[in-house]
């Protein structure tokens, strides 16, 4: 099929401008694959850093010879009389079909509390963090406990400051258990090829958390206990802020408790595959990790003028940005409608690269090859027959 693929900076831009320095992929390096493409290195148990991603990535462009155009900044994607047009640096380019992929991770994500921040501390959202330096001196709340909230707080200890986080729903997780990486339990288990009509409520599996999961040379499990640990403050959930005073939910043991026994449902599940269809060979032991600890009268607020605390980093997570995007396919909450990334509602338009679009590892780079085969290949019954996209059904064998 004859195409371009439009990029607003350069290829892998996010990878290369958009994330902190100490970032490192929390899947190991031998999961890093594409399409007859994959990691050679030396270090397969490794976690990629960020040059390292974007290298991977470059070479994959090289490799396959992909028509990019980079530093082609998109500001229209509308409907002409038979065709697409899309307008990028001013110019028009009509097309039979488009396929956006841009990504879930565009915009930070923040909770309506958030406008209620005293002026007097400094908010920052992960999407702009870098570096502790950047961050003022002082103690530091995180609001949020997934991937990047714990990596955050983490880092924040590391270079000396008091940090509180204040948890919400999270997946707790080991780095390693019997030996082998955990990302390797869940793929030969098949949850990670786990399809988005397999599952009982889609909408909820798209927006779970990310798990507590770090990439690091010590194949470390990082959570909360890992946290409390090295001195960091567990609070619950921020409900609201009034005044100079931040009200705190008072679910956190249940919220913990909740993921502990989730984390302990995954070991079991990981445990039974192993007695039933498990590899030959020596295997570590089942290990559970101890419940997490919370104290046991846990604040219910936090006096934001006492000085305690001079920044808010909000880990919250991020949202795509449609602002470009001039067809109406957007639900009230400002989401594409589409059914494993075919948009319904406007034949000839795909979605790609959004967390669980037709399996669990979506959101994976591992994950990007088996969706993009389903999408080519429904793209390409389109053009084929200009049947609308409900008619060419996501169900038929080639996806």
């Amino acid at each position: 099929m004859d195409h371009v693929v439009l990029e607003r900076g350069e290829v892998a831009n996010t990878w290369r401008n958009e994330r902190w320095d100490s970032l490192r992929l929390l899947t190991p390096n031998w999961q890093t694959r594409l399409p007859g493409f994959s990691y050679e290195g030396e270090n397969p148990d490794g976690f990629m850093t960020m040059p390292e991603v974007v290298d991977f990535i470059d070479r994959y462009a090289r490799l396959i010879h992909a028509p990019i155009e980079t530093r082609a900044t998109v500001t229209s994607v509308r409907q002409g009389s038979n065709s697409y047009e899309v307008v990028a640096n001013g110019k028009i380019i009509k097309a039979d079909a488009v396929v956006l992929a841009t990504g879930g991770f565009n915009l930070p994500r923040l909770p309506a509390v958030a406008a209620d921040l005293p002026p007097y501390l400094k908010s920052v959202t992960a999407f702009d963090y870098k570096r502790p330096s950047d961050v003022s001196n002082g103690g530091v709340l995180v609001v949020g406990a997934a991937a990047t909230g714990i990596q955050i707080a983490d880092e924040m200890l590391r270079s000396g400051r008091d940090v509180t986080v204040a948890v919400g729903e999270h997946v707790r997780m080991p780095r390693v258990y019997r030996g082998k990486d955990i990302q390797w339990w869940l793929e030969k288990i098949g949850r990670l090829d786990e399809r988005y009509d397999e599952v009982d409520d889609i909408v909820r599996a798209r927006h779970v958390a990310s798990p507590q999961l770090v990439g690091t040379r010590e194949r470390a499990t990082l959570d909360l206990n890992a946290l409390t640990a090295r001195g960091a403050r567990l609070v619950g959930r921020l409900g609201a802020i009034v005044g100079d005073r931040a009200q705190l939910s008072g679910s956190l043991r249940n919220v913990c408790a909740l993921a502990d026994l989730k984390l302990i449902r995954l070991l079991d599940m990981i445990d039974e595959w192993i007695e039933d269809d498990g590899p030959a060979g020596a295997l570590g032991p089942p290990t559970r990790l101890p419940p997490t600890v919370v104290d046991d009268d846990p604040l219910l607020n936090l006096d934001l003028a006492s000085g305690e605390i001079q920044t808010v980093v909000w880990a919250t997570g991020y949202r795509p940005d449609y602002s470009w995007l001039d067809v109406p396919v957007l639900d009230r909450k400002g989401e594409i409608r589409h059914d494993g990334g075919i948009v319904t509602d406007s034949p000839g338009l795909y979605r790609i690269g959004l967390n669980f679009l037709r399996r669990r590892k979506s959101s994976f780079i591992h994950g990007a090859g088996d969706d993009a085969r389903d999408i080519a290949n429904h793209l390409a019954r389109y053009l084929a027959t200009g049947a609308p996209n409900d008619l060419v059904t996501s169900n038929s064998p080639a996806g």
